[in-house]
């Protein structure tokens, strides 16, 4: 039931209709749980916040899968503005880009015409850029960009996605790059990619402690409290300094834990997600963790009075579909 669960929402994700007419929404009505807004300037008290909290930040204007560069190259403004904002304010944070959103699947070296002019700006500002890893099609790709980039910019890393059945292996030739280490939020195929939770866990831990005992730095992005106990033991047990990794979150998931972890002297990062592309994101963090539903269909239905809201809206028509397509999933298998 859970990869039914994750399959609806994977598809409401890549739905080009429900992520523009979800413009019209903003982040109400639950997403604003977990995405932060629309507009840099209004996210910035929240990573003030953040920081008095010493949690850095990294930033994430959402957007992928552009085919117009005029779309692109206005999507690389306003990444180039937010880094100027950054070091004009003095923020901890640094920021994630998506190659998609500056135009790789328009033109290659129109792609990285635009990256190169983000990291111009972003090294001037002392500010790294991680490039998020997006659907296989583009992994290698993205590796072979990345290598490139590397030859003239030190501040650029990328992520390395643990259910992936190459992750392993690509991590050679990445030991003095900073690296993100997360499970994978994509629907991917059983031939490049591990479906069960037990695989991919177990490819997480396996390279999150490889990375560990290497010499680059590492952001360990994960919700999971069990995969973070074990490494906790690990690095305690190789006497791992706590300066070169860091724990890093979703915004909005387990805030609790995110404080514990600081309180326990660990250096951590929250991912800030913004923006008008909004729904294909929320969606994928619905993918990973369908049990969120339930704080959804509070948010969407309920006021903090307890009382039911009137305006119907497009994520609570997505929530209560997928409750019915779930109940005659059910009962179809209960009558075979």
């Amino acid at each position: 039931m859970a990869n039914l669960a994750r399959n609806f929402f994977i598809g409401l994700s890549n739905n080009d209709f429900l992520n523009k007419s979800a413009r019209k929404f903003g982040t109400r009505f639950g997403a604003e749980r977990f995405v932060a807004g629309t507009v840099f300037d209004a996210i910035v008290p929240v990573i003030r916040e953040l920081n008095q909290k010493q949690i850095s930040c990294t930033m994430d204007h959402l957007g992928e899968f552009v085919t117009d560069r005029n779309e692109a190259v206005h999507a690389k403004e306003k990444i180039i503005a937010m880094l100027r904002q950054i070091k004009e304010e003095h923020l901890d944070c640094h920021i994630s880009i998506k190659l998609t959103q500056l135009g790789l699947d328009i033109e290659e070296s129109f792609c990285i015409e635009n990256v190169e002019q983000i990291l111009d700006v972003a090294h001037a500002c002392d500010i790294f850029v991680n490039i998020d890893m997006e659907k296989y099609i583009h992994y290698e790709k993205t590796l072979e960009i990345l290598k490139s980039l590397r030859k003239s910019y030190t501040n650029v890393g990328t992520v390395i996605q643990t259910y992936l059945l190459d992750a392993e292996k690509d991590l050679s030739g990445l030991e003095d790059v900073r690296l993100r280490i997360v499970k994978g939020a994509y629907k991917e195929d059983s031939t490049v990619a591990y479906s069960s939770k037990e695989d991919i866990d177990k490819n997480f831990l396996m390279i999150a402690k490889k990375r560990l005992l290497g010499k680059a730095f590492t952001s360990i992005a994960t919700h999971d409290h069990r995969i973070i106990q074990e490494l906790k033991e690990f690095i305690e047990e190789h006497h791992i300094s706590k300066d070169r990794f860091e724990f890093q979150m979703l915004y909005g998931f387990r805030v609790d834990m995110q404080h514990q972890l600081v309180k326990e002297g660990f250096r951590f990062c929250t991912y800030i997600p913004f923006g008008e592309d909004w729904f294909g994101y929320f969606m994928r963090r619905l993918a990973e963790r369908p049990q969120n539903l339930n704080l959804l269909m509070k948010d969407v239905f309920y006021t903090e009075e307890d009382k039911l809201k009137k305006q119907p809206i497009i994520i609570g028509t997505a929530a209560l579909t997928l409750l019915l397509f779930l109940g005659r999933r059910r009962k179809k298998e209960q009558n075979n």
